[in-house]
């Protein structure tokens, strides 16, 4: 779907959905359908819409690619009101309500007095789960400036220096090839550093602030992330930072050893990588989530790692393999073995497995992949071996 078709699909999801109209806040969103992330709010009925800049007007204008007699600076909630009252045909009005702070969603109840507010999130994340042209475009942007940060990781990698140390080399990296210095998950409260980075003995501690191997971070304030340990010869180093080039994210992992990698390590990121060319290939519009996370499954069985694939150690296993990515860095779809959504064409994934053996190592490997009735495109640059450095 090109830019500009964006809101006439949402106006036929208000129409479908039986609702008056949508009034959306979220940066993400509003970016989306308008081309600008100032401080905003959206409403779209099924017969019009109106851009409400509430800060950075001349920001906006420069910025948008809707119409800009559709824009208007107001930042008041009950001028907006009594805008666009008369023109809501049915009492019910979506908003990011998975998003919306509680004390914005008494001003909206206050306000709108005479309507109900509903969640319209999950209509919104289907409607920008399937990427178009520009949208790709931008993702494999995202995935070159990442490769500038596993480039960087090459020519950094050595005996003694930290964790910390390796991270900043890579986040200079990215930032000086057009990194925004950010990135977005739709979730309150989320805390992290700019990305997980990992080595050695660290690699086994798994912290709850993410779901993937986590570093221990520099104190329990962000217990995520890269710590002051020295890197050692022998270690293995995961890198997962990711990157957000034009309001759009690119997720990898790459794994790193100092040293000559032991066999039995190169066994295990092998099987590690089969599995994943394996998905690679055989992932095809209309399969749904929980199928292809069974299928890595039944794949680690078939090659006989299935007790070292996700496994986070102390019995405890991931139940995912990979997510959506797009303007934000994890969104629908999740396939974890409870989503029984369906991929559809043009799709992008961010397909994340492990390996933990507490007798051999962790390995990791994550590639983002568009999905087409022609066959799945990975949109990842840095090569997908094992570096030995």
């Amino acid at each position: 779907m090109e830019r500009k078709g964006r809101i006439r699909f949402l106006q036929e999801k208000i129409v479908e959905q039986r609702l008056g109209a949508v009034l959306l806040f979220y940066s993400r969103d509003v970016f989306y359908y308008t081309g600008t992330a100032q401080p905003s709010y959206l409403f779209v009925s099924p017969e019009e819409y109106i851009l409400f800049v509430r800060r950075g007007l001349e920001f906006a204008l420069d910025e948008v690619f809707i119409e800009r007699d559709k824009i208007k600076e107001e930042g008041k909630l009950a001028n907006i009101y009594r805008e666009i009252c008369a023109k809501i045909k049915k009492k019910k009005i979506g908003t990011e309500m998975d998003v919306l702070p509680a004390t914005q969603m008494q001003e909206y109840q206050e306000v709108f007095s005479d309507f109900e507010f509903v969640n319209v999130s999950p209509l919104i994340l289907e409607q920008r789960q399937t990427k178009d042209a520009s949208e790709v475009h931008k993702l494999k942007k995202a995935c070159e400036v990442m490769d500038a940060g596993h480039k960087a990781a090459l020519l950094t990698l050595k005996e003694g220096i930290t964790e910390l140390e390796l991270a900043a080399a890579v986040e200079n990296a990215h930032r000086l090839a057009g990194h925004e210095g950010t990135f977005f998950i739709r979730q309150p409260d989320f805390f992290m550093s700019t990305g997980p980075i990992a080595s050695g003995p660290n690699l086994y501690k798994v912290s709850g602030a993410v779901y993937t191997i986590t570093g221990v971070g520099l104190s329990a304030s962000v217990p995520a992330g890269p710590s002051r340990r020295p890197i050692s010869k022998g270690d293995l180093i995961i890198i997962d930072v990711p990157t957000l080039v034009n309001g759009y994210h690119a997720d990898q992992t790459r794994t790193y050893i100092l040293g000559k990698a032991p066999q039995k390590v190169k066994t295990l990121y092998g099987k590690l990588k089969e599995i994943a060319d394996y998905l690679i290939g055989e992932i095809t519009p209309g399969m749904t989530c929980s199928q292809i996370y069974q299928m890595a499954i039944g794949k680690s069985k078939e090659l006989k790692i299935a007790d070292a694939f996700l496994n986070f150690g102390k019995g405890r296993k991931s139940r995912m393999i990979g997510h959506g990515i797009g303007l934000e860095l994890n969104e629908p779809p999740i396939l974890s073995t409870y989503n029984n959504s369906q991929i559809s064409d043009g799709f992008v994934l961010a397909l994340d497995m492990h390996m933990m053996d507490e007798n051999v190592g962790v390995v990791k490997l994550e590639d983002m992949i568009l999905v087409t009735n022609n066959g799945n495109q990975i949109l990842t640059k840095s090569p997908r071996d094992l570096f030995e450095i």
